[in-house]
Parts: C-alpha cells; structure tokens; sequence
C-alpha cells in the first residue's frame, strides 16, 4: 500500500504576509519536488473535509474553538497573538488542517498497512488546550489522536514530535492522558522555552542542544523505539516539522534528509510490529522551501518502508 497524502483546499490561501515564514509556497514547494521525485505519480491523493466544531473541542476548550470563529475577519488581517494572524480565509485553512488529519485516521483504520501524510497549514503542535501560538490556530495532531480514541475506541495511540520547536501545545493538552505516549525531540533552550523537563510521565522528551548533528539526534532518540514496542500503540501519529534541517535558518540544527528518511522508516517498523503499519503525519514546520520538500520526499519514503535509497530526491 503507498502513502496517501491528504490536503485541504484552502490551506494554499491562507496568507498572513509576504514576509511572514509560514506561507503558501511552503506547499507549493513541496508539490513541485513531489513532481519533481515521481512520487506524486506513484501516491494517492485525497482532498480532506473541514474538520467540525465536535471534533476540535475533543482537544480544546469549547470557549476557545468559539473564540477563534467570532475573531476570523470578514476583511483584513487580525492577529491573534503575535505570530498568529487570520485573514478572511485562515479559519477555513485551519479547519481543512484539522479535518485532514481526521480524515487520515478513518482511512488508514479502515484497513491495514496504510500510512498518510497531510501536506496542509496552519501548523497545529503549538496550539495549546486554550490558546493560539506560533502560527498554530487549532492543535491538528492532538484533535486527531483524541478523535481516533474515540471514534475506534483504541487504548493506546502514540505521537511522535521531530519538529525542531518543541511541541508544547501538544504536551499542554496531552500531558497526563496514558492512552497517548508523546516522543518528542527539539532544541533546547530555544522557542517556545518548554518541554525540559517533561510535564507527565507519559512525554518522552529530547531536548538538543544547538548544532546538533544527525548522528546525534539518532543517537538520542533511538531509545523511543523500543519504548514504543513496550507500549504497543494502536495507531501512530507523526507531528512532521522538518525546521531542524541544516539549511533552515529559523533554527540551530543540522539535520539533513536522510535523518528524515531514518527515523520515518524507523516509526515504520515500529508501526509494522504494533499497529498493522497504521501512520497519520501532519506537517508542522520547515521554512527553507527547498530543504522542506527534499524533506517531505525523504519522510514519505521512509514512510513507505524504504529505508535503503538516498534520502531526497
């Protein structure tokens, strides 16, 4: 079974800025080198559906969620914290991002051996239980994980956060609940100063320090896979922030494609050995447009078990 990618229409049109990082040609960059890779020719695609209201209270304060629609603009730009801006479209773009993720889950608990990946924005992981932060308006990766606990009535689902910010609305919201494990690497200290130390013993954190290599942050986070077979999560979802690459100046660490390509494959394996290969990944960060597609290539080959060709494209 190959990858099916899931996108939403209007996270293309979300637009806060030309100078803002967070923009649609992140997308845009990302369709081009998976022309570019033959991978868009050998996937499938799915256009998502916009995630409703029940969905997103099941990881956020209902006042919030209503907040959210009552601020979205008829014309302009409001921000909604000092990262976080909405224009006309934003809050359709974030329903998309989250509605893609529960999309995801149906069709990869719909069967067996299937993995997604959602090429869509806003991001999520910085979105705490009542607050927006960091781009992020609605928390795509934990409206999933709680949506696939309830509608499958799973036991254990598993997050895995290689996002070079720590995920810390994910932590916010998540913290505490046993029937999610989160892994999470990032580095430390830096934004959004959070996650050393972990919150609740169900966060497996991995704080790196700046100029982190590749062969380091393997080594650090390798222990994450045997503490996910000791686990045995039903379903693992992936929080795909591909900012820690050593050409993405937002940040200080020096991974490369190939450390994608690794631990994607690597969450595989883990997935094969737990979970029927079931995987839902969302992407999250990733600024240098060329690095995140040659990024999202390697993570959707990693993905597909392919763990020995060259990471990119």
């Amino acid at each position: 079974m190959t990858v099916r990618i899931f996108r939403g229409k209007d996270c293309l049109h979300h637009d806060v800025g030309h100078d803002h990082p967070e923009s649609p040609d992140r997308l845009y960059a990302i369709d081009d080198q998976l022309l570019a890779s033959g991978l868009e020719m050998t996937c499938q695609h799915a256009d998502a559906r916009p995630c409703k209201k029940e969905h997103l209270v099941l990881a956020h304060d209902p006042y919030y969620v209503d907040s959210i629609f009552e601020r979205s603009p008829k014309t302009g730009l409001v921000w909604v914290e000092d990262d976080t801006g909405m224009t006309p479209i934003t809050l359709s773009a974030a329903l998309y991002a989250a509605g893609a993720g529960i999309d995801a889950v149906d069709w990869v608990m719909d069967g067996e051996d299937r993995q997604a990946f959602c090429a869509v924005r806003p991001p999520g992981h910085h979105a705490e239980y009542a607050s927006a932060m960091g781009f992020c308006l609605f928390n795509n990766i934990a409206v999933a994980a709680r949506y696939a606990l309830k509608q499958y009535d799973l036991s254990r689902v598993a997050i895995v956060d290689f996002d070079v910010h720590h995920g810390n609305g994910t932590e916010n919201i998540i913290a505490g609940d046993e029937r999610i494990m989160m892994c999470s690497s990032f580095q430390h200290p830096f934004y959004p100063h959070s996650g050393a130390p972990v919150s609740a013993s169900n966060i497996l954190g991995v704080p790196l320090d700046a100029g982190a290599t590749g062969e380091a942050f393997r080594e650090k986070v390798s222990y994450w896979f045997d503490a996910l077979k000791n686990y045995k999560p039903e379903l693992i979802l992936i929080s795909a922030g591909f900012d820690a690459h050593a050409e993405d100046h937002m940040a200080h660490l020096r991974l490369r494609e190939d450390d994608y390509k690794w631990i994607s494959a690597e969450l595989r394996k883990v997935a094969d050995a737990c979970c029927h290969g079931r995987i839902v990944s969302t992407l999250e960060g990733g600024y240098n447009h060329s690095a995140l597609a040659r990024s999202v290539v390697a993570h959707i080959k990693g993905l597909q078990g392919d763990a020995n060709e060259t990471g990119g494209a």
